[in-house]
């Protein structure tokens, strides 16, 4: 089965992102194909590179990256929920006139057109949060 997978939680005020992450790590070893995790509202601040949990708490966005890295997820982070949570990549930044940027590499910003095209071409579209 082909899925994707929709974020709408941040990392660390809710169950819900630990909860997105372990169902697409659980479904990718059964043999399933994630066509997108796109990360949507206050999802979007799964993507920041400059969160510093605990050393001896989970790294959310450091999970998600591995688990990119390992599988060749694409990652989509809607660039209208970022730019309202200050989250920007190098080509938003600097379009906006912003010194800095704080996107994790292994995420990309895009539109919903993303996740539109993610809920036609999977067989699911399975909806994490609020």
């Amino acid at each position: 089965m082909k899925f994707t997978i929709q974020v709408n939680e941040g990392p660390y005020q809710h169950q819900t992102a630990d909860s997105a992450y372990q169902f697409t790590k659980a479904a990718l070893e059964k043999g399933h194909e994630i066509f997108r995790v796109f990360f949507y509202h206050d999802g979007v601040n799964n993507a920041t590179r400059l969160g510093l949990p605990p050393q001896d708490d989970r790294n959310i966005t450091n999970l998600w990256a591995e688990l990119a890295e390992k599988h060749e997820l694409d990652l989509v982070v809607c660039v209208a929920a970022a730019q309202r949570r200050g989250l920007l990549d190098e080509n938003e930044a600097s379009r906006n006139g912003k010194d800095a940027h704080n996107i994790h590499p292994a995420f990309r910003i895009s539109g919903l057109g993303q996740l539109i095209e993610g809920g036609i071409q999977a067989d699911r579209l399975v909806v994490f949060g609020d």
